[in-house]
């Protein structure tokens, strides 16, 4: 028997289609009509007056459920993914802190054994966020563990992980960081900046070297001087560049969202949640990394007021960006999906509604709430 998804509007990446069937075939996407075929058995699973979107991709999440990447436990890290399907995140990468070496190569270890075990949100990579920071915008990173960019230690640390960190940060400030961005860039990895007081030229010569995303923009970085733009004058204003942004209106003021999202274009900003261990769990005390942090009002706080992550989930973060005005509902799908896989380049497994690949998709209301998320063609989550 054949399947179809029905639907008021479908989210293709360079285009909305409204009103027609989706076939999803072996749980992947098949080909999008206006019409049913004439056969006598068809399932049409019907969300009349709802929208079709991709799964979104979280790239920047630390953890969800009371567990953390850095608690190094392969069940955190199957009950994370499985719980993020209720925030509409189909694909992720798994995040780390600042730490010791040795911790970071077993975390490295264990997710890469994890990343086939997941029965959720897929592993699409790692995320290495981090240690090659400075001291200045550690944010609830520990500076005891910082350093310059050593690519031996790298190099351990990719092999620990079986060849899937996809993506590490630093601070473009430090020692070597040129000659470190051109060998992981060759490599295919991902260099993104941050936590850092780097001034507009030192961003400058580590995008030039390769390094292309600003983590959590605004946030643990040197702001925008008139006489020294820094850190957020480079990500205003280089070229070619990406920049992740935590919209839950405690991280970034939604007029400061607004800037960067007209600067840089709707098509260069992944939403990200940056979400820590509090993520889904009632306000308390939490853990972030080695640090106790105090989950309340929406935010979570180290003991002296600073933000230490967010408890953001990314379905919140579509809806916001919309509320706000910022973004049409296209736009904001695009930067939760199709952008974040793109600056991680993990676009050919995820992000976008395409035949021949896996059919993970959410289903939204016209308000932007989540009514359901759908892995590899199968309900996994109804509202």
């Amino acid at each position: 028997m054949r399947t179809f998804v029905f639907a008021d509007k479908f989210f293709f990446k360079a285009a909305t289609k409204e009103k027609g069937y989706l076939e999803i075939i072996d749980g992947k996407f098949g080909d999008y009509t206006h019409t049913l075929p004439e056969e006598s058995e068809i399932n049409v699973l019907d969300y009349s007056g709802q929208w079709i979107a991709p799964g979104l991709v979280d790239t920047h999440i630390h953890g969800y459920m009371n567990h953390d990447v850095m608690d190094n436990d392969a069940n955190g890290i199957k009950v994370m993914s499985d719980a993020l399907l209720a925030c509409g995140v189909t694909s992720f990468l798994p995040t780390t802190l600042t730490s010791s070496k040795e911790l970071l190569t077993k975390v490295a270890t264990t997710i890469g054994e994890v990343k086939e075990q997941v029965t959720g949100a897929k592993i699409q990579g790692i995320y290495f966020e981090g240690p090659f920071f400075t001291e200045e915008h550690k944010g609830a990173q520990n500076p005891i563990y910082f350093g310059d960019p050593d690519l031996e230690t790298f190099n351990e640390w990719q092999n620990a992980s079986g060849g899937i960190i996809k993506k590490i940060a630093l601070a473009p400030e430090r020692k070597g960081v040129k000659e470190f961005v051109e060998a992981v860039t060759k490599e295919g990895v991902v260099v993104s900046l941050g936590h850092s007081n780097a001034t507009l030229e030192e961003a400058r010569v580590a995008v030039e070297a390769g390094a292309s995303v600003f983590v959590h923009a605004f946030n643990g970085m040197r702001g925008l001087n008139h006489r020294e733009p820094g850190m957020v004058g480079a990500l205003l204003t280089l070229n070619d560049v990406f920049s992740e942004l935590i919209c839950d209106g405690h991280h970034v003021h939604p007029h400061a969202a607004e800037v960067l999202i007209e600067k840089a274009g709707h098509d260069h900003v992944a939403l990200i949640t940056d979400c820590m261990m509090a993520g889904g769990m009632p306000d308390g005390d939490y853990i972030l990394g080695e640090f106790p942090v105090v989950v309340k009002e929406g935010t979570a706080r180290m003991a002296e007021g600073n933000l230490a992550g967010s408890i953001l989930k990314l379905k919140e973060a579509i809806k916001n960006v919309v509320d706000w005005g910022l973004a049409t509902p296209e736009q904001a799908i695009l930067m939760a999906s199709y952008v974040p896989a793109l600056s991680c380049k993990i676009e050919d497994t995820c992000g976008m509604i395409k035949a021949g690949r896996a059919a993970d998709f959410i289903v939204l209301n016209p308000d932007m709430t989540l009514a359901a998320t759908y892995l590899d063609g199968v309900e996994r989550f109804k509202a």
